[in-house]
Order: structure tokens, then sequence, then C-alpha cells
């Protein structure tokens, strides 16, 4: 399979839950000239809401802690909550898009994330994890359906706005952990304000959404078989992207604090995060464009995950050239998400298997990447030691490598 039809499958199942297959009827429908460019800046724009909620936690989480009193495992759980809710909302995606069509879907998830956002500016602990709450569980929606409305629209240009769509996704996140703390700063310290002004983003985005409202898409919705979930490839891809998701989530909230605590100022922190997120921007383009050029991709995936590991001992075992470590973590989850979706197109038979590992993968694999935060976070609060908590998050490394040998491999998913 060449890169480029390997994107472009890969842009036609990524993340989706559902399979889609379009009626006749609403083939006519696809947006055309300036309707399409609408269509086209609404999806980058809601995608660039799909991160900022989450990842501006972690800047501020010594704030929110003294603040609050929270200790560190509680902390944990305040950045791990929406995505864990991620993974719990995404079952219920295509039936949402299959009862109110997608473009509803996104709209009404998008006002439920602005909900959720306002919701935390209450002061109140309480309201701010229900707020979290309802932030991860409106993005988890938007991350199974976009990329099938995609594939509805832009089924002739599936690789170019797939890309785009992942790197708006990452571009969204550097930009929060680059800019939570100059906001924070601008509004004299106040936390929550600064949370919540990620909410006036997502309200530009409700606005220029508003003209898709006019048409209105459905989902047929597939379950995975059962034989799927006794499949030892569907559980290696799946063990592979609960990884990768377990260290980029506990990765990002917690590198903050790690910093600060040798010494980085809190602006310094926020910008050595976003250099990292920027990288992992860079290698989830770079690297699956290189690794779909081979039947099998173990070799390349694992020197990208040899990197992830040398990242890590660097960190653990030195004080000094922090950003470089960081940088060489943040290549793995960067580069592993795009590896995951490719081997989730190669190793199926069929459009519809792809579909249905994919939910499978993204449900599992978020509710597994959401106790990373905890468990770290506790984990610290019981030895004192970020450089003892690193040093264990590092060590994910291994399951994920192993998961590589079977869902790297060139086979096939059979059912």
């Amino acid at each position: 399979m060449s890169s480029r039809s390997s994107a472009d499958q890969t842009s036609v199942d990524q993340n989706s839950a559902a399979a889609v297959d379009a009626p006749r009827g609403e083939r006519s429908q696809t947006p055309q000239g300036a309707a399409a460019v609408i269509a086209a800046i609404g999806i980058m724009l809601v995608a660039a809401n799909l991160r900022p909620p989450v990842v501006s936690v972690a800047p501020l989480i010594d704030d929110i802690t003294a603040d609050l009193g929270f200790s560190s495992a509680v902390a944990g759980l305040l950045t791990t909550l929406p995505v864990l809710c991620f993974g719990l909302s995404a079952p219920f995606a295509p039936r949402l898009a299959a009862r109110f069509g997608i473009e509803r879907t996104v709209f009404v998830s998008m006002i439920v994330l602005i909900a959720g956002m306002v919701l935390r500016f209450v002061p109140n602990s309480v309201a701010l994890f229900a707020g979290s709450a309802v932030v991860g569980a409106a993005i988890g929606v938007c991350n199974v359906v976009l990329p099938s409305l995609i594939k509805r629209d832009f089924a002739h240009r599936s690789g170019l706005m797939t890309g785009l769509y992942s790197m708006t996704l990452s571009g969204g996140a550097a930009i929060a952990a680059g800019l939570t703390v100059p906001i924070d700063r601008a509004v004299g310290g106040n936390w929550r304000l600064t949370l919540m002004s990620w909410s006036m983003l997502a309200l530009v985005a409700v606005v220029v959404w508003i003209p898709q409202l006019r048409r209105v898409h459905r989902v047929a919705v597939s379950h995975a078989p059962p034989s799927l979930r006794r499949n030892r490839i569907a559980w290696a891809i799946t063990v592979f992207m609960g990884t990768q998701s377990l260290i980029f989530y506990t990765f990002s909230a917690w590198l903050p604090t790690y910093l600060v605590e040798l010494g980085r100022s809190d602006a310094q922190a926020g910008a050595i995060l976003a250099i990292g997120q920027v990288v992992a921007l860079t290698a989830s383009l770079v690297i699956p464009i290189i690794a779909a050029r081979y039947a099998d991709q173990r070799l390349i995936t694992l020197i990208v995950l040899a990197i992830c590991a040398a990242g890590f001992i660097g960190l653990v075992c030195t004080n000094s050239l922090v950003t470089l470590w960081a940088i060489m973590i943040m290549i793995g989850p960067g580069a592993s998400i795009s590896l995951a979706l490719l081997f989730m197109v190669l190793r199926s038979p069929s459009t519809a298997v792809t579909s249905q590992v994919s939910g499978m993968a993204q449900s599992i694999g978020y509710i597994v990447a959401a106790l990373g935060p905890i468990v770290i976070g506790a984990l610290h609060d019981a030895t004192d030691s970020w450089k003892l908590a690193m040093g264990v998050l590092g060590l994910v490394v291994i399951p994920q490598a192993l998961s590589t040998l079977l869902a790297a491999k060139d086979v096939k998913i059979r059912l």
C-alpha cells in the first residue's frame, strides 16, 4: 500500500465507531464551492476546541491545588476526568448521530462544551469536577462523529482534510500549553477565568457551524462482533492505542509541575510543554507517511518507542536538557496516535472492520489512559518523588512495545 493511499484510507476510518454509508439522496447534499470552504473551516474550528479545555488545566494545576487544597492524586483526577469521559461517551456518539444527524450532534456537543467550561467557573469544587466531566463527554462525541463528516463531505480530499484535522487537534493542544500561563497573568491570576476563557474559541466555532445545520447526515450504527473482542490483533491495537494515550495525557498533565519543582517558572514549563506538543504534531504527520511505505511497520515503530524511552531515561537521570528529553518523549505518543490509526486500516480486511476496531480501541484506550494521571499523582504523594513517578510512567513504553510486535506486523484480522 502506498503512503498516499494509506493516508486516504486512514482518513475514512479514523476514530469512527460507526460505519458510514450515505443514502443516495444525501450524497447530493455534499457541499460545493463556498459551502465546502465554510464546512471545512467549521470542522477545523471545532477540532481546534477538542484539546485546549483539557490541556489548559496542566499549566494551572499548582494554582488550583494551592487554592483548593487538593492532593496530587485528586489533582490527577481533575486532569484525567475529561479523558475518562472521552472513552465513556464514545459508544453513544454513533447513536446520537444516527438519530439527530452529524451536524446537529456536533452543534449541540459544542454548546455542551461551552456549558462545561462555564460550569468550571463556579467557585465550587463539585462544579469544577462536574464541568470537567461535561467537557470530556462533549469532546468524546465530537472525536467520533467529526471523521465521519469528513468522509461524507470530503471523500475526494479525505487525505488533505484528515491531515488538516489532525494538525488542528495537535495545534490546539500546543497553543493551549503555550498560552494558558500568559492568559492567566493577563487576568490577574484568576485560574477559573483562565479556564473559561477558552470558551470564547468554542463560541466562534458554534457561530461558524450554524450554516451546517441546514443539512442532516445520519449514520448507520454497526457493532463490533463478539469475535473481535477475542481477536489478538484487535487487542494488540487496543493496547497500543491505550498505552500511547496514557503516556500522552499523563505526561502532559504532570510535566509542568515536575519542571516547576526543578526550578523552572510556570511560563517556562508551559513553553517546554508547548514545544513538545509541536514536535508531537510533526511526528504525527511524518512517521506514518514513512511507515506506510512498508508492509511491516514493527521496525520504525520500535525505533520511535526507543526514542521515547531514551527521553524518559534522560529526564529521570539528569536535571539538565529537560527540553530535549521532553521532545524525545513526546515523539512517542505523537507518532503513535497516527500509527495506531494506520494499524487499524492495514490490519483490517474491510472498512467495516476498521471502523469496529477503531471504536473498540478508542473507547477502551481512553478509559485506560484516564488512569494514568491519577496513578502517577498518587505515586508522587506516596513517595514525594516526581523522578520516581516519571520513571514508572516510562515503563508503560514496555507493554506498548510488546503490542507493537503484533499490531505492526503484516497480518490481517480474521473474524
